[in-house]
Parts: C-alpha cells; sequence; structure tokens
C-alpha cells in the first residue's frame, strides 16, 4: 500500500468512526482502560516487589552466617596449657575474610555467652553478646532510648551495656533504665540504651535458626574479651569444663542477593585452608533467596492474567462493534465492490479503522498509566485513613508495607502496552474485516 493510499484510508476510516462518536468512543473505553490495567498493574506489582524484595532483605538475605561448631568428641585440637579443647572461628579469620573478599561490605564478629543479669533484686537470664557498633546496622535493630555501642566503647574498653526490650522490661519495669547499672558476673555495667521490640525471627529450614533479639545484653566485644576472655569454665559437678572461644560467629554482609552465593563459596574455601578440623559452618539463607525468585515469578504470572483479561475484554468490544458496522454498511460495501474494489481493499478499510479505534485507545491509555503513581497516592490516603485505621493496631505492619509502598511505571512497558493494543486491535478486527470482504456483491447491493 502506497503511502498516499494508505493516508486516504486511514482519513476514511476516521471519517466512517467519527460518524458514531458515541459508539466509537465507548467501544474506545475498553483497548483505554485495558492499557492503562496492564501500565498500572505493571508499576504497582514493581512497586509491591520492590518492597518484598526490602522485607526479604530485612530479614538477611544479604547476609551471610559463619558460625562456630564444636567437632566430634576427642577431634578437636588441645591447647599446650590445661588441654582446653580450642575450636572454632579466630579473629585472624575475621581478618583475612574481611580484607581478601571485595563482595563484602560490612561484617561484624560476635562472641555470645549465656549469662545472668541482676538489678537490685531483679535477676533475668539472658543472652550476652559482644559485638562492634554496625551489630545493629546489619540486623535491622532500633534504638528507641540512649544510643548503641560506638568504636570509641571499644577502645576504651567501656563497661557500658545496650539492653534488649524485654531485659529493659524485666530489670527496670517502672524506672528509667539510661544511666543505671546492671551486674553480670562480678561486674557492673553501665545502661547506654536500648533496643526497640523486634518479633523473635523464625527458624527456616535449614538456612536460618530462630533468634530472640529481645532477650540480649550487648557490651563491645573488646571489653567481652578483657572481662571474661576467651576461655570459659563452665561449673559442673566436681569440677569445670572449659573451653577456648575467640568467636561465636562472624556476620557478613554483601551488597546484593546475586553475590550471596558466590561469596559464601569464597568464604568457605578460605576458612577451609586455615581449619584442619570442621569447626565452623557457613550458613547462607538460601530459602530465602528462593523465596524471592518465587515472589518475582508469581507477579508475573498475576500480571500477565489481569492483563490479559482486560486486553481480551477490549479485543471483544472492538469485534463487537465492527460486526455491527459492517451489517450497517452492508450496502457500502457492495457499492464499492460494484465499483471495482477488490476483497483485499475492503479488509484493508475495516482493519485500518479497528487500528485507529485501539491505537487510539493505546494512546489514551498510555496518558492513564503514566499518572498511576498520582492515582496511587490517592488510593493510599484514602485506605490509610478510613480502612486500615478502622481497626487501631489490627493491621500496624501491613499498614506500615503499604504506606511505604511506591508504584515504578516501567517505561519499557509503554510501547509494550501500545503494541499490545494495536496488535488486539488487528487480531479482533480481523474476522469482522474478512466477513465484510466475503460479502457477495449483489446481494449487498439489495440490502436495506
Amino acid at each position: 500500500m502506497s503511502f498516499s493510499r494508505l493516508i486516504r484510508t486511514v482519513q476514511l476510516g476516521l471519517k466512517s468512526l467519527l460518524l458514531h462518536k458515541l459508539r466509537s468512543g465507548l467501544t474506545m473505553l475498553g483497548i483505554v482502560f485495558g492499557v492503562f490495567s496492564v501500565i498500572a498493574m505493571l508499576a504497582i506489582g514493581a512497586g509491591a516487589s520492590a518492597q518484598a524484595q526490602k522485607q526479604i532483605v530485612a530479614l538477611g538475605a544479604t547476609n551471610i552466617i559463619v558460625r562456630s561448631i564444636k567437632p566430634v568428641e576427642g577431634s578437636s585440637s588441645d591447647s599446650s596449657q590445661g588441654g582446653t579443647p580450642r575450636y572454632g572461628l579466630l579473629r585472624s579469620d575475621f581478618r583475612r575474610l574481611t580484607k581478601t573478599i571485595p563482595t563484602i561490605i560490612d561484617a561484624i564478629p560476635i562472641r555470645e555467652l549465656p549469662r545472668e543479669a541482676r538489678h537490685l533484686r531483679r535477676t533475668m537470664n539472658c543472652r550476652l553478646v559482644g559485638c562492634t557498633a554496625e551489630y545493629v546496622t546489619i540486623n535491622h535493630l532500633d534504638v528507641t532510648k540512649g544510643r548503641f555501642l560506638t568504636d570509641a566503647d571499644q577502645q576504651n574498653l567501656a563497661n557500658v551495656v545496650v539492653l534488649a526490650h524485654d531485659v529493659a522490661e524485666g530489670l527496670f519495669p517502672t524506672e528509667e533504665p539510661i544511666g543505671k547499672a546492671i551486674q553480670i558476673d562480678a561486674m557492673f555495667y553501665t545502661v547506654i540504651g536500648v533496643t526497640a521490640d523486634r518479633t523473635p525471627s523464625a527458624g527456616i529450614g535449614g538456612s536460618l535458626t530462630s533468634q530472640d533479639f529481645n532477650k540480649d545484653l550487648y557490651i563491645p566485644i573488646n571489653t567481652f574479651r578483657a572481662r571474661l576472655g576467651d576461655e570459659i569454665r563452665t561449673p559442673k559437678q566436681g569440677g569445670f569444663d572449659s573451653e577456648y572461644v575467640e568467636l561465636n560467629q562472624i556476620t557478613l554482609a554483601v551488597k546484593s542477593v546475586e553475590d550471596v552465593l558466590r561469596t559464601a563459596d569464597v568464604v568457605r574455601g578460605t576458612l577451609e585452608r586455615f581449619h584442619t578440623q570442621k569447626d565452623f559452618a557457613v550458613v547462607v539463607p538460601l530459602e530465602l533467596l528462593k523465596q524471592a525468585d518465587q515472589l518475582r515469578q508469581i507477579f508475573n504470572i498475576v500480571l500477565g492474567s489481569i492483563a490479559a483479561i482486560s486486553l481480551i475484554v477490549g479485543g471483544i468490544g472492538i469485534m463487537n462493534i465492527m460486526l455491527a458496522t459492517v451489517t450497517e454498511r452492508t450496502r457500502e460495501i457492495g457499492i464499492r465492490r460494484a465499483l471495482g474494489a477488490r476483497q483485499r481493499d475492503i479488509i484493508e478499510q475495516f482493519l485500518t479503522e479497528t487500528v485507529v479505534l485501539s491505537g487510539t485507545g493505546g494512546v489514551l491509555g498510555i496518558v492513564l498509566g503514566l499518572a498511576t503513581p498520582y492515582a496511587f497516592l490517592v488510593i493510599r490516603y484514602v485506605t490509610l485513613n478510613f480502612i486500615l485505621d478502622a481497626r487501631p493496631g489490627a493491621l500496624s505492619e501491613t499498614t506500615r508495607m503499604f504506606s511505604e509502598m511506591q508504584p515504578e511505571v516501567a517505561f519499557w512497558s509503554l510501547p509494550l502496552a501500545f503494541g499490545i493494543s494495536v496488535g488486539i486491535g488487528i487480531l479482533f478486527g480481523l474476522y469482522p474485516a474478512r466477513s465484510a470482504a466475503r460479502l457477495d456483491p449483489i446481494e449487498a447491493l439489495r440490502h436495506e
């Protein structure tokens, strides 16, 4: 088809559609909202997926946990001093990993022991954690009162402690804990901060063990070493059990989920070169990584289904109006055929009308789709103020996630949506066009 002929065909198609403005407009709405739904669902889905990924990362999907494990009885090496079993991670391992693996962006050494904390007559069994200032960031803890540990606390071997939420409630139920002293073993530590309540993390398959952060006591790891040492003696009937462990855990943070497995392999290989016994374990949150991939697949399936339904509805509307148009213009078709128009010309004419109809609807749908973030702001405002707040506290976590979600319009979806709208017009306009072209010219001329 020559360019001039194409222009004439388009002009004739527009003229035919404008003869029935209301009908053409209503038919076009199916494509408009179909294209809009594709762009909007992709934008909202991308925002929801990004929020879900953020939550997964908050659970530790970008962390690699290296833990000390006690070897099988008789396989651990003995120190030269009293035969105390020595095993687990070393401070030299921490320095080696952080200096030689470039994908690691943050790391914290951790020392842990069960201990009893005391304030006046109140006591509580807790987990004493020796760590650094980065612990609060990597484990996504919030400090509600005071402050967390600092590098200055490490250097000064300060006798300071940060209480977890349940510990603060148990030892200081009616008074302000900041500035008070608590007793751990024979030493006293000044309370400098309190962390917020946090839901205990559940164990996830073989990747992550359950952990209750609300019963922790955090002190500088240098203070831990100076006050308690690396050799820990536990009383037992008739004597003591002793063991020598420098670090219970090293938590490594990498930049992205894609780097986790590769970095974990490098960490494992590095440690195996310097440990003659199997006294460590590299823990990777595999289930969380799998969940991230499954979430992406679910979003794709759901959004594809919604887009298909919306566009099919719009296509059915186009087919319906074009079949009605063929019936109304039967006599016109007969006259054109009598004047020498070929079946191909009739097909081109009706397909041009459907493409003009669906293309115009696609452009309007794209304009509406670009306004998705602003429309979502209105929806979010109404939802947060008139729906979720109707039951205070019942949906606090959902409210927080929904309030943080932001649609992300994918600009590649704009030409995709327009192309699909034109394709739908051609697909659903083909049958009416072929029906018009196959009309018998004599019978068409007799049609009233």
